[in-house]
């Protein structure tokens, strides 16, 4: 009688180690999205008080049952000044990355699939743009137009599209090699068509999670330019604002700076690693073809 013996395979542990922790990372940074959207947009109607009213003696409150963060010392609730804060949180950086998506991918389009003096020309911009210390530019050009927080908005647009465009040539380039460009040539479509209908489709994963890396660094950007009071009014119930007005208030509330720059940290961060995610799903899939 014979007796087959069978070899297990060895576990993989690294990849199945990975596909545990990966999951559960994004789904709880896909939850902390979520709850910062609904808050950027149904901010007004879930709040438990007014974010604006004053109520100088309930000033410097401890958390309690009325008030769970506590309040500032102008009497206002730190809870819902962080919910409605998410608007500003949501907006700049949603409109720093559509913006930059759309200058990006035009320029890198065009200087990925002409190539010649095209490319030469929008590379040189490109690069020029890149070499700017971003903030220092934003922070001078601010000090020059007057402030503002959409007027920082536009400017990180400007600054960012550009870099967007050398990551969109990049894979334009790779994409305008394969044998479905050749055939769309072959069929006599325009560039233009081919450009836009055949190869943007392709590279719009990437736009899709470079866009994510973007909200994250615009978030940041400009929480920082209203923590040095170059963004929003004073008094606005902004995250980066709030850090730096209650910060004097360290001793007496705590929750009233810890909580925005509670909230900037977590938001920053999963945006991070959803936009980390999305690149290498799109990373592997790129390998598997």
């Amino acid at each position: 009688m014979s007796t087959t013996v069978v070899t297990p395979e060895p576990a993989n542990t690294t990849w199945r180690g990975r596909g545990r922790r990966l999951p559960v990372l994004v789904a709880l940074a896909t939850i902390v999205i979520a709850a910062v959207l609904a808050c950027a947009l149904l901010g007004a109607a879930i709040v438990p008080h007014d974010p604006d009213a004053q109520d100088l003696l309930a000033g410097l409150q401890s958390p309690s049952a009325s008030h769970l963060l506590g309040t500032d010392d102008a009497g206002r609730d730190i809870l819902s000044r962080v919910i409605v804060g998410a608007r500003f949180a949501v907006l700049g950086p949603a409109i720093v990355v559509l913006g930059a998506a759309a200058i990006g991918t035009l320029l890198g389009l065009v200087a990925g699939y002409y190539g010649g003096w095209r490319d030469s020309a929008i590379m040189r911009t490109i690069d020029l743009v890149y070499a700017l210390p971003a903030l220092l530019v934003v922070v001078v050009l601010i000090g020059v137009l007057g402030g503002g927080y959409f007027i920082a908005v536009a400017i990180l647009v400007a600054l960012t599209g550009p870099v967007d465009g050398r990551l969109i040539r990049a894979a334009t380039l790779e994409q305008r090699s394969l044998p479905y460009v050749d055939a769309a040539r072959t069929l006599g479509l325009s560039r233009r068509k081919i450009m836009f209908r055949h190869i943007w489709p392709n590279v719009m994963p990437l736009i899709v999670a470079n866009g994510f890396l973007n909200f994250a660094y615009s978030l940041v950007a400009l929480s920082a330019l209203s923590f040095l009071g170059l963004g929003v009014p004073p008094g606005t119930a902004d995250w980066g604002r709030m850090l730096s007005d209650n910060l004097p208030l360290i001793h007496d509330n705590p929750l009233a700076a810890l909580a925005p720059g509670i909230a900037l940290v977590l938001t920053a961060v999963a945006m991070n690693l959803v936009g980390d995610w999305a690149y290498e799903q799109l990373a592997d899939r790129g390998r598997a073809r």
